[in-house]
């Protein structure tokens, strides 16, 4: 063996031993820990308790300055009417002019319940795929929000969602929904909507936290997403959904 081809064996050799030695000596499952300890925030609502109050849509345009117009809303709460014929009617509360869809009397209604609404975070959001400029982009914990700075007010995002949750801010020209709001979540606060409601209808937290408010009642609950065959995979929960909510 000629002194190049020695030298050649040496070195392989040495970086065999090394990367085996760092292998060894790497805790189980260490290239993972980011991932393996990273929250994922989601949201409950529980039908059963809420009263359509409003006070979670306030609460959002305060916290959030959203827009005091009638039609510009991070979340909101639709109140649904399922008829003794089938019909279903959807009148979002607290709008002007109301948009109701249909007239009922009481004899003709077999339920009538309050459903929130508010971007679900999806786990596979279309509205960060189609994004141009990747100014909606996805949180190490799960939460999808929109750089003001980079987005440029193509509507992308807002034609992609399925859940019509995001409108373009007449103030700033960007794309606007809900955050979770982030800012609060950040320093442990709970958003301001679930902190509001007087009922306790919303729960927030961390879905990989077996003992948290969240997993419970999703573990004690009838679940429902909005729009499963979508396969956006929604990270708000419905307990005590009707079927007839779209």
């Amino acid at each position: 063996m000629n002194r190049r081809g020695f030298l050649l064996r040496l070195i392989s050799g040495l970086v065999l031993v090394v990367s085996g030695l760092w292998t060894r000596s790497r805790p189980a499952g260490a290239a993972h820990a980011t991932n393996s300890t990273a929250a994922s925030y989601g949201m409950g609502i529980d039908i059963d308790k809420c009263i359509g109050c409003g006070r979670c849509m306030e609460a959002c345009k305060v916290e959030n300055q959203v827009p005091r117009e009638p039609f510009f809303f991070r979340t909101w709460v639709e109140r649904y009417v399922i008829k003794t014929d089938g019909d279903v009617l959807v009148e979002t509360i607290g709008t002007e002019p109301s948009q109701v869809t249909g007239e009922v009397t009481e004899r003709d209604v077999i339920r009538s319940f309050f459903v929130p609404k508010l971007c679900n975070h999806c786990a596979n959001p279309p509205c960060v795929q189609v994004c141009p400029v990747k100014a909606t982009y996805q949180t190490e914990d799960g939460v999808v929000l929109v750089d003001e700075k980079r987005c440029i007010g193509c509507r992308y995002c807002i034609q992609a969602c399925p859940y019509g949750a995001r409108y373009l801010n007449p103030v700033t020209r960007t794309a606007d929904k809900c955050t979770f709001c982030y800012h609060r979540v950040a320093r442990g606060l709970l958003p301001a909507c679930v902190e509001v409601c007087p009922t306790q209808a919303r729960v927030f937290g961390d879905i990989t936290l077996p003992a948290s408010p969240l997993t419970r009642l999703r573990r004690m609950s009838k679940i429902h997403v909005l729009k499963p065959h979508l396969n956006t995979e929604p990270k708000v929960f419905y307990a005590n959904m009707d079927g007839e909510v779209r």
